[in-house]
């Protein structure tokens, strides 16, 4: 059996009163495309927040390379985010640097690297991505897609164990989308980097998932998991079965 990178142990988020969902319990494993799924309002983005430590679960716990990471301390968070990369739907660049500084900037942060290896791997994380020679360009100088793959080149900085992914192709177009997911198998398959993606683009969710786990607003918790295929294949419910063929084979 792979290793489990991330455990999610009867996990409960809620806001104040307010429970968004509850008993929510799920394993990704070493090298998986995992995707968080569901309709709106399901606490996808709520999920992802928790993960990344952002915001504390109300019961339960996240492992996370072994380490309890809802209840560790801020240093232990540190370190165990020092192995996780981070894109957002923006693609989150710092508009006043150059791609090239944006990328520079967690290695300079994080490591004691000299200037001329950390220009060296941020050439060498840029060519990753497919932008070698965009390196003094602006955020404003790009279309969307390269800024989601520039803000992907700087997840990937430090080398990350694991990659999360807010809605990827957000504001992106149809031939922008499938180039970004054909990078994440790429980085998937070929650095055997985990990642873990926010999605509800079903193109996406086929084209890279792995593993899954369906997130159901009106049970607050998990309604399915297992591979997007297998779960189209034979969906344990007719929610997930809507969800994955948008509602055309939902009266079958």
């Amino acid at each position: 059996m792979m290793e489990a990178k991330i455990k999610v142990d009867d996990l409960t988020i809620a806001y104040g009163d307010f429970v968004l969902m509850k008993n929510v319990s799920f394993e990704v494993k070493k090298g998986d495309v995992f995707i968080i799924m569901g309709g709106s309002g399901c606490g996808k983005s709520s999920l992802l927040r928790v993960l990344t430590g952002l915001v504390p679960p109300a019961k339960g716990n996240v492992f996370i390379n072994d380490v309890n990471f809802a209840k560790a301390s801020q240093a232990q968070k540190d370190e165990v985010m020092k192995k996780c990369g981070i894109l957002y739907q923006s693609g989150a660049l710092f508009s006043s640097m150059t791609l090239a500084e944006n990328i520079a900037l967690p290695l300079q942060q994080y490591t004691d690297y000299s200037d001329k290896l950390i220009k060296e791997l941020v050439s060498l994380k840029l060519a990753l991505v497919g932008l070698t020679g965009f390196e003094e360009f602006y955020p404003s100088e790009i279309s969307g897609g390269m800024k989601k793959r520039a803000g992907l080149a700087r997840a990937l900085a430090l080398d990350p164990e694991i990659v999360y992914f807010d809605e990827p192709s957000a504001g992106l177009d149809p031939i922008s989308s499938k180039l970004l997911d054909d990078l994440i198998v790429e980085i998937n398959q070929s650095l055997g980097t985990t990642i873990v993606v926010v999605t509800h683009e079903l193109s996406s969710i086929f084209a890279i998932g792995t593993n899954s786990v369906f997130l159901d607003a009106d049970v607050k918790g998990v309604g399915g998991i297992g591979s997007p295929k297998e779960l189209l294949k034979n969906p344990p419910n007719q929610k997930i079965l809507n969800f994955l063929t948008r509602g055309e084979k939902g009266n079958a």
